[in-house]
């Protein structure tokens, strides 16, 4: 069996790393399986440092196809001309795709129109925004999937009620938790707790990725504000990049409040894998607008706090350690309040998330061959 691995942006390393170990490890046992990893996008990406396939202990991808666009209708398009190419010339058995990007649409669209079988990994995730470009993506990627990998029993019953024949979907688990798992004994101190002088416990980490909340200059003024006042002291972690390290340290440095009020935010450079890993795992409390943080936090029974309305993986409000507050600073002040004062909800895992989707994975696929 050839299966092709598509990536279409960074965190998705981090999902497919796991089935890359699980596919080695069935053909070491003889079994007929070999993979290809393709990366939708170009070698020299700057966010695909080349620690991160060290600290995955995964090799970087076989292939590249190059494309590099801030348009996704241009993504879609150059993807299918490129994927379209690769399958032409690369006898495949099954696909599999990632998440919700353009790139991961494009792929599946030119999977099915040659007529290969599609794998979806976290299917069934949805907003039930349909303004929301991603949310078009799962739509058309869960439509055309022949198997529909979920992380909970949440996706599973979003899929069938979208009318998804129940022979198609696998409640597999969430992948991030088998790479968190791997890793855990292998996670780095960063040097930032020499740095700022952190303690273990002692911190609140804060990410910031979405572009509405960038764009809202005014708002996310307002919700620094909460986060620094009401953490009381304690000092705030922001590993930041681009226009969210931009913005954030403008607002800073233009806000009139005394300092002495608000609690230090120390803006530092992405960290790698094994030390953001460390990081997030050894706080206090996350303020993040990241879903794979919000779920790493359960995973390893860290309150967080989510900057957004809803979450694709509900199971991390209902049973883990989440907390959604949307774009709402006052929201945010009393959630941190909570987290300071340690009164934060008792969590537990949810359903399989127990380190072993990428097994199950693998013995579905193979199963398919019998």
């Amino acid at each position: 069996m050839n299966i092709c691995i598509v990536a279409g942006a960074r965190p998705n390393f981090i999902k497919v790393a796991p089935i890359i170990r699980a596919v080695n490890k069935a053909k070491a046992q003889g079994r007929d399986i070999d993979y290809t990893l393709i990366y939708a996008g170009r070698e020299d990406d700057p966010t695909i440092e080349s620690s991160l396939f060290d600290d995955l202990q995964m090799p970087r991808p076989d292939v590249f196809l190059s494309v590099d666009s801030d348009s996704l209708n241009e993504i879609t398009g150059k993807v299918i001309g490129a994927f379209e190419q690769y399958l032409h010339h690369n006898p495949t058995d099954v696909v599999i795709v990632v998440d919700d990007l353009a790139s991961t649409m494009a792929a599946a669209i030119v999977t099915k129109k040659q007529g290969i079988m599609l794998a979806h990994l976290v299917a069934g995730t949805r907003s039930f925004d349909i303004n929301m470009p991603k949310e078009v993506n799962r739509l058309v990627i869960d439509g055309l999937s022949d198997f529909l990998f979920t992380a909970g029993i949440g996706s599973n019953t979003i899929v069938s009620r979208e009318g998804a024949n129940q022979s198609k979907v696998y409640m597999v688990g969430n992948i991030l938790m088998d790479t968190l798992r791997y890793n855990l004994p292998r996670l780095h101190r960063p040097q930032v707790f020499e740095l700022f002088h952190l303690e273990e416990g002692k911190y609140i980490v804060f990410t910031l990725n979405r572009r509405a909340l960038i764009a809202d200059k005014l708002n996310l003024k307002k919700m620094l504000v909460s986060l620094r006042q009401a953490s009381a002291g304690i000092p705030v972690v922001a590993p930041l990049r681009g226009e969210a390290r931009k913005v954030v340290e403008e607002l800073i440095s233009n806000d009139s409040e005394s300092g002495s009020s608000l609690s230090p935010l120390h803006i530092i450079s992405p960290l790698p894998y094994l030390e953001f890993g460390y990081l997030t795992a050894n706080a206090m409390g996350i303020v993040t607008d990241s879903g794979n943080v919000a779920e790493e936090a359960t995973f390893n029974n860290i309150p967080c706090i989510t900057l957004n309305s809803y979450t694709e993986h509900i199971e991390t409000v209902r049973k883990g350690t989440n907390v959604l507050v949307g774009e709402d600073s006052e929201g945010l002040y009393n959630a941190v309040l909570k987290m300071v004062k340690g009164e934060w909800k008792q969590s537990t895992l949810p359903d399989r998330w127990d380190g072993r989707s990428a097994e199950r994975i693998v013995r579905i696929l193979l199963d398919m061959k019998r």
